[in-house]
């Protein structure tokens, strides 16, 4: 049995935030592949860990990974990490991770530090479904292309966001989607860490200045939200309906739930039993 690639995810500020399996992965390995051999030191310092270290970074990925595939053949443990947070989520890894699959070799996947969900939970938007979209695009036409692509996005949406692109990103987010709620999370576990919660031009009026690692949560569309409860009354309309209740009391109950006017109700339920009916004597005829 082959020995599998372990992807372990390390700290993302508080060097304290890191399992115990981690640590027990990384102190095994033969190797540690990491992004800065540098950064990673003050991790190892910290635990005591003595490991022989490769750098694996988005400049070498590609020559890197058939020998680190040679080492794995060879039965050697390997353990992938990236300066901070989550190997593979906008971080170097994914090549690693697909070429090590299509090799036959299995992959280890430990959970850990990822500022999506602390940003996500500080947010206080809704969190029940969520798109992460990882830094936008660098050019301006890609990057307003790719947000014209979401911008019906019912869903709350995260991204990173580099310090010095901050003004830049939150103004083509306004631009494209509109002013929503959104929070700015900065510093993640760390000393400094800070929420900012407000409209997206009250964070880019804030904007100027502000440093550390950032991350942007934004609310999805509200257009799509009311599209969706508009269809949802009718489903709820048609169902009371087929349950037999009178047509007064469906009007009543649908506008006391969803704020819907009665007349309206009962117009959509007249012009769904007539469309039945028509249906049905073509059916007969």
């Amino acid at each position: 049995m082959t020995v599998p690639l372990f992807v372990v995810p390390t700290p993302i500020g508080n060097l304290k935030d890191i399992t115990l399996r981690a640590l027990e992965t990384i102190k095994t390995a033969d190797v540690l592949l990491c992004e800065d051999t540098r950064r990673t030191m003050k991790l190892l310092n910290y635990y005591d860990i003595k490991v022989k270290t490769l750098s694996y970074h988005e400049h070498n990925e590609r020559s890197r990974t058939k020998e680190v595939l040679d080492m794995l053949s060879k039965g050697l443990k390997i353990a992938l990490i990236s300066d901070a947070g989550t190997p593979c989520i906008s971080d170097p890894g994914y090549i690693l991770v697909s070429e090590a699959i299509k090799a036959g070799f299995e992959v280890d996947a430990l959970p850990g530090p990822s500022a999506i969900f602390p940003a996500l939970i500080m947010s206080g938007l809704p969190m029940d479904r969520f798109f992460f979209l990882g830094f936008l695009p660098d050019k301006r036409g890609a990057r307003r292309k790719f947000l014209v692509s979401l911008k019906e996005l019912a869903f709350t949406s995260i991204f990173y966001v580099a310090p010095h692109k901050l003004k830049r990103d939150l103004s083509d987010i306004i631009g494209v989607w509109g002013d929503r709620r959104a929070a700015l999370i900065r510093e993640i576990s760390k000393l400094h860490q800070e929420c900012r919660r407000g409209l997206l031009s009250e964070l880019l009026k804030e904007a100027e200045g502000i440093k550390g690692e950032l991350t942007l949560v934004v609310d999805g569309s509200q257009d799509v939200f009311q599209k969706e409860e508009d269809e949802s009354w009718q489903k709820v309309a048609t169902h009371l309906r087929n349950c037999g209740m009178p047509l007064k009391d469906v009007a009543k109950t649908l506008s006391e739930s969803y704020g819907i006017k009665k007349n309206l109700v009962r117009k959509f339920v007249l012009d769904q039993e007539r469309l039945e009916r028509l249906e049905e004597e073509k059916d007969e005829s």
